[in-house]
């Protein structure tokens, strides 16, 4: 009898969880400058985000951040800035990112958010009215990555001049002798492979990205939002790949500044089917924000959608700054302006091995990264076994997450370590709801963050397989459609 009755809870939490994200994944609101919405173009944008997510949508005359106090009343789960080109300046990328963190106390961000423009409306258009979720299965990239978490994929070195990896749907990866020159090879990953992920690294402006990084390679450019590759033999190769897709340019400088029609994000948005992509706004020094992204995204895959994988490793990041460096958790620099060697660390940051140039790259990276696309469209790799199980159960004010180690001591480690700031991320876990204050009832000792949308447990040292487990209660708080 008592079991049947504790399955009968266990049962009535699931549904009453699932209850809970079906509400919250109806919160959706649309931003949207007034001059913005008087065109009949990007108005048509906007409307399809309200009819596909039952949105409302707020507009403003001059600044984002004016609708504050809007944002704080209706309290979405899913915001998303519907903007052209023009007005998607870095400055705008800061002025939301700040925006976003300012809905509550706390210095996290207090929504999922991401910014809807593309070369033209009509571009902005096809993905506003994208709704079948992407499952990954092929990733093509031009730097490294953990072949061991993907179904299938292939990359080209950006060190090495003519080493390929290349692994084959659910195979073993090996290694391959390839061309010198892999800009043919890297245009037929789009073209003809149909990649749904594509990851970039190395140098890169608006308006080219450099193939190689330690050696002569070709380039990726861009003319009147049209990719194209140019190899070394001055071979002018178009990139045409309509396929729904997601790009990830964790290591390039600037590949999400959008500075005119001919800048590099808008045509991968426009001919290369990308549907959401992330992109420094800056030169890029410290790589936190960026490559990070591959920690929650590609090591642990299927756990997190791209959006989710995004905020995850924001969150991170600002645990870490506020952990490690709090003096400069509440600066707001100029974007790009953050010099990484005037800083000094504090006394905890040095007991913790860090240094003055660490607070400055998690201050520099902080609100500089951007993310383009519809927030709440799902895209995520096939699932494959992570290092660690993670669970969350609800019980009607009481929250259980648990995380179970599969390696024992390696448990969170990663399989590939190509970039810069790898490594040592918290354990991220979102709530289906939005919660007020918490009481943590089992876990202190794990240190756990508990904030209004998700719970941050720092990176675990464990020796063995044994659950670890954070118990809180908390209200959830009452929330508008």
């Amino acid at each position: 009898m008592k079991r049947w009755l504790l399955w009968c809870a266990v049962w009535m939490a699931g549904l009453n969880l699932a209850a809970w994200t079906s509400h919250a994944e109806g919160q959706y609101a649309v931003l949207i400058s007034q001059h913005t919405y008087g065109s009949p173009e990007w108005r048509e944008v906007a409307e399809a985000l309200r009819t596909k997510h039952h949105a409302t949508i707020l507009t403003y005359s001059n600044q984002v951040s004016s609708l504050l106090p809007e944002l704080r009343r209706l309290f979405p789960r899913y915001a998303c800035l519907v903007a052209t080109p023009r007005e998607v300046s870095r400055q705008f990328v800061a002025e939301v990112h700040r925006l976003m963190r300012r809905l509550d106390d706390d210095p996290y961000p207090d929504l999922f958010w991401g910014i809807l423009t593309g070369y033209d409306a009509t571009n902005a258009l096809r993905i506003a009215r994208l709704r079948e979720p992407l499952t990954i299965r092929k990733v093509a990239a031009g730097t490294a990555f953990a072949t061991e978490r993907v179904e299938e994929g292939v990359w080209y070195c950006e060190l090495q001049p003519g080493r390929r990896v290349r692994k084959e749907p659910n195979g073993v990866a090996h290694e391959f002798e390839g061309p010198a020159d892999t800009t043919e090879a890297l245009v037929r990953t789009l073209t003809d492979y149909q990649a749904d992920l594509f990851i970039t690294s190395g140098h890169a402006t608006e308006r080219e990205w450099q193939i190689g990084y330690r050696y002569q390679n070709g380039f990726f450019r861009c003319e009147h939002g049209r990719l194209y590759g140019i190899d070394t033999a001055g071979r002018r190769l178009p990139i045409q790949s309509p396929n729904p897709k997601v790009y990830l340019p964790v290591g390039n400088c600037l590949m999400g500044h959008i500075d005119g029609p001919d800048a590099m994000a808008l045509a991968f948005l426009n001919s290369g089917g990308v549907c959401q992509m992330i992109g420094y706004t800056v030169p890029t020094w410290y790589g936190y924000a960026g490559w990070g992204v591959l920690d929650y995204f590609l090591e642990q895959p299927g756990r997190y959608t791209l959006t989710e994988a995004v905020f995850a490793n924001h969150v991170a990041l600002i645990h870490r700054l506020a952990e490690f460096f709090p003096e400069l958790a509440a600066r707001e620099p100029e974007p790009g302006r953050v010099s990484r060697n005037t800083l000094a660390p504090g006394d905890k940051a040095a007991a913790a091995g860090l240094k003055a140039q660490d607070g400055a790259g998690l201050l520099h990276d902080r609100d500089v990264l951007a993310f383009y696309g519809d927030p709440a469209w799902e895209a995520r790799l096939a699932p494959q076994p992570c290092g660690f199980d993670q669970q969350l159960t609800v019980l009607e004010d009481l929250f259980t997450f648990e995380v179970t180690p599969r390696r024992g001591a390696h448990s969170f480690d990663l399989a590939d370590r190509n970039g810069s700031q790898r490594g040592g991320r918290p354990v991220v876990q979102f709530l289906p709801c939005r919660i007020g204050p918490a009481e943590v009832v089992e876990g202190a000792q794990l240190q756990p963050v508990i904030a209004g949308n998700f719970v941050l447990v720092p990176r675990p040292q464990v020796s063995d397989n044994t659950p670890l487990r954070v118990v809180f209660r908390a209200r959830r708080l009452a929330t508008q459609e």
